[in-house]
Formats: structure tokens, C-alpha cells, sequence
């Protein structure tokens, strides 16, 4: 009986090892903090310091222009891309709509939102989360895209439309892959959208949310990243 489980052990360990590095390597390339390195560089700010203090896509396009807020978006999104394509599914071999590609996914947003470089204070993982969802099946993000695109036309605000896309994911991923994997991941990441929008929320209520086209100065936490 000893044998077997010392067999058993040696067999899982090894097949466990692609896995446990690819979701270590997930957290790790998340927490890059594109927006903070970019902003930095192109401007010589400091990002958290600038408009909404947030390191993500919007607050970099507010301090530094269009151009660097959308290179940042795309990094961002790439992050979680990799996360699935890459290190779920070429690293550990998992298929994209797996327990383990899910992992991988909310590890890269997981590690955006919180990044170690930076004492865990990162960005709100909308960009992150959509990559990674693109990566899992793109009909969701497609779905949550156009959600996204009615909110921002019909609010004008980048929060409101974030998190109502975030709502749209969890929708999307159960009537379309009719799997629980991917479900959970969506309804996960909307989760995480909402809480990490709970001061815009508020402003939303109270009528004080930055909209696109308003001349009036961010307000701290303002929009998605």
C-alpha cells in the first residue's frame, strides 16, 4: 500500500509541476504594471498620482493621451490572453474552457489588481479579465464588448459601461458554452468588476461620476483599468 501511494505521488507530482508554474507565472506577468511603466516614460509621472490615481488604460489615456492609454489596454488585455493561451494551454497543456485555464485567467487579473511590485494596490481588471475571456471563448467578450459600447453611448461613463459589461460576461459565458468552468470565471470577474467600482457606484447614484466629454476634472477612482 505504501508503494502505491509513493507511485501515485511520483506520477501526479510531476504532472502537477507545468501547472503550478504556469499559475505562478499568471499572477506574476498580471501584476506588471503596464499603465505605472508607460505613463512613467512617456510623461515622467507618476500615475497614482494623476487624475484618478488608477494604473489602468483610462486614467493612463487621461495623463498621457489616447495613444499610450490604448498601448496600455492592449497590454493589459495581453496579460490575460497569455495567461490562458499561453500558460494554461501551452505550458500545462489545459484546454481553454478548463478548471485550470479559468485559474490561470483570474490569477493574470488577480495579479493586476493586485500587484506585489506595488504593495497590492493595482487597477480594476476590466482589460486583464477581458483578455483573458477572449482567450476562453471570444463570443463572450463579444457579447460583453457590444453591452459595453450601449453603456458607454447611453451613460457615457467608462465605470458604468465596465461594469455592466462585467454583468453581461456572467450571462454570455452560460448561454453560450453551457459549462460551469468558464461561468464561474465570468461571474467571478464580475464580481471583482464591481467591487473594485464600488466608489464609482456611489458617484454614479450621486450624479458626480466622470462622463466622456466632461471638461470637469477625474474624480479619485474615476473609470476602468
Amino acid at each position: 500500500m505504501l508503494l502505491t501511494y509513493r507511485a501515485l505521488g511520483s506520477k501526479v507530482r510531476p504532472a502537477m509541476t507545468p501547472l503550478v508554474l504556469a499559475l505562478l507565472a499568471c499572477y506574476l506577468v498580471g501584476s506588471i504594471p503596464f499603465g505605472l511603466v508607460l505613463v512613467r516614460l512617456v510623461k515622467g509621472l507618476d500615475l497614482r498620482t494623476v487624475g484618478s490615481g488608477n494604473i489602468g488604460a483610462t486614467n493612463a489615456m487621461r495623463a498621457a493621451g489616447k495613444p499610450v492609454g490604448l498601448a496600455v489596454f492592449v497590454l493589459d488585455f495581453a496579460k490575460g490572453w497569455v495567461a490562458v493561451w499561453g500558460f494554461a494551454g501551452l505550458v500545462a497543456g489545459q484546454e481553454p474552457l478548463s478548471w485550470a485555464a479559468t485559474a490561470c485567467g483570474a490569477l493574470s487579473v488577480l495579479g493586476h489588481c493586485f500587484p506585489v511590485w506595488l504593495s497590492f494596490a493595482g487597477g480594476k481588471g476590466v482589460a486583464t479579465g477581458c483578455g483573458a475571456l477572449v482567450a476562453m471563448d471570444p463570443r463572450i467578450w463579444v457579447v460583453g464588448g457590444a453591452v459595453w459600447l450601449v453603456a458607454l453611448g447611453l451613460g457615457r461613463m467608462v465605470s458604468l459601461a465596465s461594469i455592466a459589461m462585467g454583468l453581461a460576461f456572467s450571462v454570455a459565458a452560460w448561454f453560450l458554452t453551457q459549462r460551469v468552468e468558464p461561468t464561474v470565471g465570468a461571474a467571478l470577474l464580475a464580481l471583482l468588476i464591481l467591487v473594485r467600482h464600488r466608489s464609482n457606484m456611489s458617484r454614479i447614484v450621486a450624479g458626480t461620476e466622470s462622463k466622456i466629454g466632461s471638461k470637469r476634472a477625474a474624480a479619485p477612482g474615476a473609470g476602468g483599468g
